[in-house]
């Protein structure tokens, strides 16, 4: 009986990372390269901290996770009234949509920085055709498929960190300037993001209490090490700048992820291929998990305001509209990241569990206190975030002064 438990407890487990290790690990290294390794560390802590206590809270929520047929819209309009329902209806749009087309873009530039005899639209449509196959298929697939992937992503990563750790220099490492934390502060969030399968998750362990939060915290834990990891060596090996333009600073202003400059810099095959199957397994995971969420959000919808649950409508809503934005904008990859995780995953995964748990705790109580806490940082995120988009703010390196050839020039 113990064995059961404790094997089921691991598949969700690895249901958790899968979902986390997608595009957010490979933005984070560019997003944070003008932060440097110290900062972009501390600040990971902190985000692991604050996202892992928000799955907690919504993993405590009975009628979320007791109801089938219940998706967020739904748990807030019972919680907050119209306009928790009607936030948290945009929020969750932003984040499932935009991080399908993360994913879409991601893979199909990794895959165009290989070869250019096939377009970018058609490789974009044969990686959609089959990664939404798969997702057809659900919560089914992914409890079967989900431990051979993330298996395989962790053999691949040990593999790509085994093979950037003799490039990493002190020298690369030595630079920190803390003022541009905030401005990557929206990829972490993306990087802790597997909240919307929690409902999931809690049903899949028929609501065990220990269960659930070994799955919770030992998935952010191990994926929190893992981003760790990957700053160390990404920060360590790729310059922030060079005259050759194989550098952080350019893979930002690319939007491209952290594993193109990778391989421009090493230039080997083994490198090369190795770090395309991590990222198709990492993204392709995440994607079935986002794109499970998406369709049971969209049903949740479609059988609220349109009396149907026909499944042929509920895919199309859900899979064409990230497809045809990927296709209109191909380089929007670091872009719909910090939408994603600035706007969309600050408001339903930070913001709203911290009016939840202001409302349920005690006046004066140290556990409302984390809820008021919780309300004020994300909402710091979201301003800045904010700010970003309309130009109020620029915290986001400024790529024309770092490429500048008299800074790169050699004393």
């Amino acid at each position: 009986m113990s064995d059961k438990k404790s094997v089921s407890a691991m598949t969700m487990m690895f249901v958790v990372v899968g979902n986390m290790l997608g595009a957010g690990i490979l933005a984070i290294p560019v997003n944070l390269c003008a932060a440097g390794l110290y900062p972009a560390i501390a600040a990971t802590l902190v985000m692991w901290v604050l996202m892992t206590y928000t799955a907690l809270i919504y993993a405590g929520q009975k009628s979320l996770t007791y109801n089938e047929h219940a998706d967020l819209p739904t748990f807030f309009h019972e919680e907050l009234g119209s306009i928790g329902k009607w936030v948290s209806i945009v929020a969750n749009m932003i984040v499932l949509y935009g991080v399908l087309v993360a994913y879409l873009a991601g893979i199909s530039a990794i895959i165009m920085s290989l070869q250019s005899t096939v377009s970018m639209s058609v490789v974009m449509i044969i990686y959609f055709i089959v990664v939404t196959s798969m997702t057809a298929f659900g919560m089914t697939m992914m409890k079967k498929c989900t431990p051979a992937m993330v298996i395989t992503m962790w053999i691949t990563f040990g593999m790509l960190v085994f093979m950037v750790v003799p490039d990493v220099t002190a020298t690369n490492l030595e630079h920190f300037d803390w003022s541009y934390v905030p401005a990557g502060l929206p990829v972490l969030l993306m990087a802790f993001h597997f909240h919307n399968i929690i409902p999931s998750i809690c049903r899949t362990l028929d609501h065990d209490a220990k269960k659930i939060k070994t799955a919770i915290i030992g998935g952010t834990t191990i994926g929190m090490l893992m981003n760790m990891t990957w700053l160390f060596v990404v920060l360590g090996a790729v310059p922030l700048s060079s005259p050759n333009g194989v550098d952080l600073i350019s893979a930002f202003a690319k939007n491209q992820p952290a594993t193109i400059p990778l391989e421009q810099l090493l230039k080997t095959p083994a490198f090369t291929y190795v770090a395309l199957v991590f990222a198709l397994v990492a993204m392709s995971t995440a994607f079935m998990a986002n794109g499970t969420a998406l369709m049971s959000f969209i049903r949740d919808l479609t059988a609220t305001y349109m009396g149907t649950k026909n499944k042929s409508l509920v895919w199309c809503l859900s899979f064409i509209p990230p497809l045809l934005v990927a296709l209109i904008y191909p380089d929007i990859f670091l872009v719909a990241i910090n939408m994603v995780g600035g706007v969309g995953e600050c408001i339903i995964f930070g913001i709203l569990p911290g009016f939840i748990v202001w409302k349920y705790s005690a006046p004066g109580s140290f556990k409302r206190m984390t809820g008021i806490a919780l309300i004020v940082c994300f909402s710091a995120v979201l301003l800045i975030e904010l700010g970003q988009e309309t130009g109020l703010l620029h915290l986001s390196p400024n790529v024309e002064y770092w490429t500048h050839p008299l800074r790169n020039r050699a004393p």
